[in-house]
């Protein structure tokens, strides 16, 4: 099985390194030096990873084969991929790879159907379930613990505990409608 474990992004310096946004919880396994990875596209690949260092907390790599600054930057916006084992879990407990949380059920505490998960968004402060809605909408759920509060790979399902607003469009039109005559009862204050 394959996943993506990051995407390289500018040239750092003149000697052919570059910038990664990591994708992967275990950066030092998937992305040491002589790791070789595929790529997307393919036709970048496959890269094997020479040096690896950190610096101002970017994780910086160079790729045998690149030398300067116009090959690392040929390679800005690839995708990197790693081949795992189907089997292989994440080492702590309440860590998932996307696909096992892919086509997982999404559902409030209660029991209220909300969607499927259709693709899990990587941004650099959060990850995101994209769920497809059974009208077809997508809904953007934070992957975080205060709203998913239970992953349940048997059952396949993700339990979340959504915050007002975040999955039903109703509650943010009432609380704007509570305030619209909460301006109307000020305002009819003053002609007093």
């Amino acid at each position: 099985m394959q996943l993506v474990v990051a995407r390289v992004g500018r040239a750092h310096g003149i000697k052919g390194e570059v910038t990664v946004e990591v994708r992967t919880d275990e950066p030092e396994l998937r992305l040491a030096p002589g790791a070789v990875l595929a790529t997307d596209p393919a036709a970048a690949g496959p890269l094997t990873i020479e040096t690896g260092r950190v610096h101002s907390g970017r994780l910086l790599l160079r790729f045998e084969g690149v030398r300067d600054r116009n090959g690392a930057e040929a390679l800005r916006n690839t995708l990197l991929i790693a081949e795992i084992d189907p089997e292989q879990l994440p080492e702590e407990e309440d860590e998932y790879y996307d696909h096992q949380l892919i086509d997982l059920d999404v559902v409030t505490e209660d029991g209220t159907e909300v969607g499927r998960i259709t693709e899990i968004s990587h941004l650099p402060s959060q990850d995101l379930f994209i769920v497809e809605r059974p009208d077809g909408t997508e809904a953007m759920i934070p992957f975080v613990s205060e709203i998913v509060v239970e992953i349940d790979l048997e059952e396949q399902r993700a339990v979340i505990a959504p915050p007002p607003g975040l999955i039903d469009d109703r509650a943010e039109m009432a609380s704007a409608g509570d305030d619209a005559s909460a301006g109307d009862d000020a305002s009819a204050g003053d002609e007093s």
